[in-house]
């Protein structure tokens, strides 16, 4: 995929280990604080934090925390959001650590919104007895087809180790390929169909939760196509191929579409016309 054009320029080999173990401890750490308070906060529809403004300041604050992610995440992701997390590590380590200091960022943004969240005690409806059973196992295997999904995607971007380890072992800093194996196989962005399904099964259900559920559904139908138009300027004509033969966001039945939305005709077919016509 893509490479830096040499490997990092460290101070000494202590000093690279040093720096490439704090920050693979605290990227982790927070990524794991992060996604347990995001399943917790969520299994309760976000009626239990340590938010405790009333309104209308818990309003406001949780219109920014719910804000905060997608727009941070997504200006990250830009050229100059790329050029600011390449300058956040010692010396010449920034870029090799980027993936890892991404991560680490989301991490802190994720652990924000839902550890701080001020919940408006309003409940709408909580399942019980057999419906809490079946929530609870779709609840599970959400999360459990989210973990499929960056594991097909590369987990070691996903979780940021990539950054850190690469940086440990004093080597150049190498993206895995574009995937399409796995999950991707099927459709090609899984791990944002995975996430909306997280925030849609739980077992409580309040205005709160309803208001995180419907941000990030709609963040996970949008964000990816920016993401996509990157794959095109990385991958060219590798993605535009991959496009045309696996759906966006559900495996709808039919045949394969172009890029432009329209139905590729298998070759033969082609060949098929081509002959009538001519």
């Amino acid at each position: 995929m893509r490479a830096d054009s040499s490997p990092p320029a460290a101070p000494g080999r202590v000093g690279r280990v040093l720096v490439a173990v704090s920050y693979g401890l605290f990227c982790h750490v927070a990524f794991a604080l992060g996604v347990g308070a995001m399943m917790a906060a969520m299994y309760f529809g976000m009626s239990r934090s340590l938010g405790t403004l009333s309104a209308p300041w818990s309003w406001i604050a949780n219109a920014a925390l719910l804000v905060q992610f997608p727009v941070v995440h997504s200006l990250l992701l830009t050229g100059w959001g790329r050029a600011v997390v390449n300058r956040l590590g010692p010396g010449s380590s920034g870029p090799t650590l980027a993936p890892t200091t991404f991560v680490a960022i989301a991490s802190l943004q994720v652990l924000a919104l839902f550890a701080l969240w001020s919940p408006s005690g309003t409940i709408w409806w909580q399942a019980h007895g057999p419906a809490l059973v079946v929530l609870d196992v779709l609840y599970a295997c959400a999360w459990i087809l989210l973990g499929k999904a960056m594991f097909d995607a590369g987990l070691s971007v996903q979780i940021g180790t990539l950054g850190w380890l690469t940086l440990l072992r004093g080597r150049r800093l190498v993206y895995p390929k574009m995937p399409t194996t796995g999950l991707f196989r099927f459709i090609r962005q899984p791990i944002y169909v995975a996430f909306t399904l997280t925030v849609w099964t739980v077992p409580t259900w309040t205005p709160d939760q309803l208001a995180v559920a419907a941000t990030f559904t709609a963040y996970c139908l949008v964000a990816p196509l920016f993401k996509e138009a990157r794959y095109r300027r990385i991958h060219g004509s590798a993605f535009d191929n991959y496009a045309s033969r696996v759906p966006y966001w559900l495996p709808w039945p039919g045949r394969p579409r172009s890029p432009s939305g329209r139905h590729c005709e298998p070759a033969a077919g082609r060949a098929r016309i081509s002959r009538r016509q001519g």
